[in-house]
């Protein structure tokens, strides 16, 4: 094979690679309620984290969201919805519904997470697992990358190790 036919093999083997974690970048059209009702207690997660069937019970629990009355007017739950059907996971190992419907305790949650020690969730600040923005600098953006986490407060020399492996 030469060189002129090399290039556009390698470029069809790369494109998939560079785009592998694309799906779980936030869409470029965030509505606003979502930004606004949903980073006020936890991180805005990207809807590609969770299928379609666990956004609509979550939706259609709001009263009861986790322990939390989280209630919206019906106007807004009806626009979120839609937003978070429509940019739902579809299919691997993210269209599979976690336990209770949440990301935590999905299994790849579960598997990127499983040397962090418990008591790093607890600290001032981290408080939970579901504050990605503690370690993950682009929690916001829906990056998660290895390569731009933060080491919260409070995490020991012990605890620090489970970062950088």
């Amino acid at each position: 094979m030469n060189a002129r036919h090399l290039l556009p093999l390698l470029a069809l083997i790369a494109a998939p690679l560079s785009h592998a974690d694309s799906d779980r970048l936030m869409p470029a059209r965030v509505p606003d309620a979502y930004k606004a009702e949903c980073a006020a207690c936890h991180t805005a997660y990207p809807p590609s984290l969770l299928p379609a069937e666990s956004w609509q019970r979550i939706m259609g629990g709001l009263d009861h969201h986790y322990g939390t009355d989280a209630s919206l007017d019906a106007a807004t739950v009806k626009q979120l919805n839609g937003w978070l059907q429509a940019h739902a996971a579809q299919g691997g190992r993210r269209g599979v519904a976690p336990p209770n419907d949440r990301i935590t305790e999905s299994t790849w949650f579960v598997r990127e997470h499983r040397g962090i020690d418990p008591a790093v969730w607890k600290l001032p600040s981290v408080k939970s697992a579901a504050q990605c923005a503690a370690c993950h600098t682009g929690a916001d953006q829906g990056d998660f990358d290895d390569d731009r986490i933060r080491i919260p407060a409070g995490v020991t020399p012990a605890q620090r190790r489970a970062f950088l492996d």
